[in-house]
Formats: structure tokens, C-alpha cells, sequence
């Protein structure tokens, strides 16, 4: 049996720049995160501990930051659980990478020759663990933008014999129209082609787990959310290889490391009184450690006057980041019109026609327009009924 923890995208570094004075909080989140890992390798005793590439946001690191992570894989060290390291695509291995300027082997304590901590380059792509039996396989290049694919010959590589055979990638699974233009694709079909146990994968935040034939594949996401809106980040794998009686099983498990929790929450704009009403019942919410998505949807009022800018300047400070979006429709007329001849009347009928048409066409500039001239309408209606409006 062989355990191991797979992590990847820890983006540790990240600069934030749209989370403005929380920026620095979350680089600790981050960081933080990616010791839990650390914790839970040792914790639960795994052989193995992977970063699928992208440890750090860039190459531009300062001494202090590349000191601490080796801090935290000489604990593993300590704890004689080996780890094995790729550059991906935000900290490639070009002439500027900072797996060149720095040897994380020797900053961790670790000596060559032990083989605690290695990181695979393209000179060394992939290593022979004879200790736990296994060969990582991480095939990498010195470019951002991949030659071909790293699983290409992959299958052919010849090695000392193990019972294990890893693969560890920075790659994106091909989708068509979707993945065009990433840097590394790989397919599902060069992953069932590989004749790989588990091939521990980068580049997407997301945790999920697959099978192509017979290769058990996953990736791990970021263990904590690098962008606000990663709902399945926070997370790192331990993986379990099972050889025993002769068959051969892999056994994923999710585990929570980061601290960000999601809330996506739909509000009826009808049912809203005001928006210090609003304000008030997002606040009953407040969480130092959600990241909040509020959008206002259906008909509302035409007395409701909601500012999202001034909204989520209400509530900085209760919530690690918070989005609220006036998704709501204007209100058609209710009732009897007035006469046709006053200037109300007149009013509301031309603009009301005027959307009905627009919205029969059913193209998304007509209905933009539509959209566009129901806040007419609703600003008319107040204007025309004598009630002060702010623009």
C-alpha cells in the first residue's frame, strides 16, 4: 500500500490586486493553507507528499517567502515523508525560475542523496523512489506554452521497476472551444494510454476526481481560493494505492484545508422594503471568512432604490468579499392606464409598446434595450407622480 497527499496551485505570492486591502490576509490564508497540508500529511502518515506545480504565483519571490515554504517541507522531511515538487505555468522552469535561483532540497535541510525533497525539471524528469517503490513520473518543460504533450511518450519511458507508477502534471484536460489556447492539454485518451496508477494533476482550482481506462486521475484544486469565485478550492487529496491480493485500487479522498466558504444568494427584489433593509439582513450573515455573491432578481418596486457600490461599502470588513448585483426588472403598469391624452398616459404607452416590441424580437440587443427602457419607465412614472429622483 502506498498513501500520498496531492496538492497543486497554491499561487503562494499571488499579489490580489482586486481584494484591495485584504490582499495581504489572503496571501496568509493561502500560505496557511498550504501548511494544513503539511499537517495532514504528517498527521495521517502518507509516503508521499505531491505539488502538482504552481506552489509559487510567479518566479519574483523574495528569499524570505522561498525560505518559508522550505521551512515547511523539512517538517516533512523530519517526518520521512518524501516530496516531490513540478513547476507549472505561473512558476515555469525558464531561465528565471525560481527552482534555478533556489535549491529547495538544501534550504529544507534535505541532502541529494536522500531524496526527501526533489523537484523534477526537463533534464530530470522523473524520479525512482526505491523506499516506497514507486517512479514519478513529471515530465515538465522549460517554456510556458508546452512543445507537445508531456504524456506523449510517457508510456515508453524506460525505468528501474516499481510497483507504482505516478504521474504528476500541470496540464489541462482538452475540451474543445474551451481549451484551445492553454499553455499544456492533454487528453483522456493519452491518460488512458499512459499505463499510469494515478496521475496527480494542476491548473484547474477545482477538485475533481476520474477515471480514463484504467488511470485513476484528479486534480486537486487550490487549497485555498486564488479568485473569489473557486467554490470547489480548498481543498488537498489523499490518495491510498492498494496492491494487496493481487488487485489494484486507488482511493481518493477530498479534505478541506482552506478557510473560505461560498455563499451564492438569490434575492426577490419585490420583497426587499429598502436598502438599508437589505443591508441590514446581509450583515445578520456577516462571516470574516465568506465570500459573498448577492444578486437581486425578479420585478421590483418602483420606490426601491438600491445602490450595489454603496451596499458592499456597508458591509467591508463583515465578510471576506462581498458582490451584490441589481439583476431586477423594472415593473411593467399595473392596472388602469391613464387617459391617453395626458401626459402620463401618453408616456406609458409609447414606452411600454416600445418594450413589448423589442422583447418580441427575442435578440440580446433588443432585449438589452428592453431592459434599458423599463428604468425609463420606472424613473418616468416617478418623475410624472411628483417624487424626487436621484440618478
Amino acid at each position: 500500500m502506498l498513501r500520498l497527499l496531492h496538492t497543486a496551485d497554491v499561487h503562494l505570492g499571488a499579489r490580489h490586486a482586486d481584494l484591495g486591502d485584504v490582499a495581504a490576509a489572503q496571501r496568509e490564508r493561502q500560505f496557511a493553507a498550504f501548511s494544513a497540508g503539511v499537517d495532514l500529511a504528517l498527521a495521517e502518515k502518507v509516503d508521499l507528499f505531491l505539488i502538482a506545480g504552481d506552489l509559487f504565483d510567479s518566479n519574483t519571490q523574495p528569499r524570505r517567502s522561498v525560505e518559508r515554504v522550505a521551512a515547511e517541507l523539512g517538517r516533512l522531511a523530519k517526518g520521512r515523508v518524501r516530496t516531490v515538487i513540478i513547476p507549472g505555468t505561473h512558476d515555469v522552469y525558464d531561465r528565471s525560475s525560481v527552482y534555478r535561483a533556489y535549491d529547495m532540497a538544501a534550504l529544507a535541510g534535505t541532502r541529494p542523496a536522500d531524496e526527501l525533497v526533489t523537484v523534477l525539471t526537463p533534464e530530470r524528469p522523473w524520479i525512482h523512489l526505491a523506499a516506497i517503490d514507486a517512479v514519478v513520473h513529471g515530465p515538465v518543460f522549460a517554456t510556458k506554452r508546452a512543445p507537445h504533450s508531456p504524456l506523449r511518450d510517457i508510456a515508453a519511458v524506460e525505468t528501474p521497476p516499481a510497483t507504482w507508477k505516478i504521474g504528476l502534471l500541470h496540464a489541462a484536460l482538452a475540451i474543445p472551444g474551451r481549451t484551445d489556447h492553454d499553455e499544456v492539454v492533454i487528453t483522456t485518451d493519452e491518460i488512458a494510454a499512459s499505463g499510469l496508477d494515478y496521475l496527480a494533476l494542476g491548473h484547474w482550482h477545482s477538485a475533481q476526481t476520474a477515471k480514463a481506462g484504467r488511470v485513476t486521475y484528479a486534480y486537486a484544486g487550490a487549497p485555498e481560493p486564488v479568485a473569489v469565485d473557486q467554490d470547489r478550492a480548498g481543498k488537498v487529496l489523499l490518495v491510498t494505492l492498494d496492491g494487496r491480493d493481487s488487485r489494484r485500487s486507488v482511493t481518493v479522498e477530498e479534505r478541506t484545508v482552506g478557510k473560505t466558504v461560498f455563499e451564492r444568494l438569490e434575492l426577490d427584489a419585490a420583497k426587499i422594503e429598502s436598502q438599508p433593509a437589505l443591508v441590514a439582513r446581509l450583515m445578520a450573515m456577516a462571516n470574516p471568512d465568506m465570500v459573498l455573491d448577492v444578486r437581486l432578481i425578479g420585478v421590483r418596486r418602483d420606490d426601491l432604490d438600491v445602490d450595489p457600490a454603496e451596499v458592499e461599502a456597508s458591509l467591508r470588513g463583515a465578510f471576506l468579499r462581498v458582490r451584490v448585483r441589481d439583476l431586477g426588472r423594472p415593473a411593467l403598469s399595473e392596472g388602469l392606464l391613464p387617459p391617453a391624452e395626458t401626459i402620463s398616459g401618453a408616456f406609458i404607452r409609447n414606452v411600454e409598446g416600445r418594450i413589448a416590441d423589442l422583447e418580441a424580437s427575442g435578440d440580446d440587443t433588443s432585449v438589452g434595450e428592453a431592459e434599458e427602457l423599463r428604468d425609463v419607465l420606472r424613473l418616468g412614472r416617478l418623475l410624472l407622480a411628483g417624487q424626487e429622483v436621484t440618478l
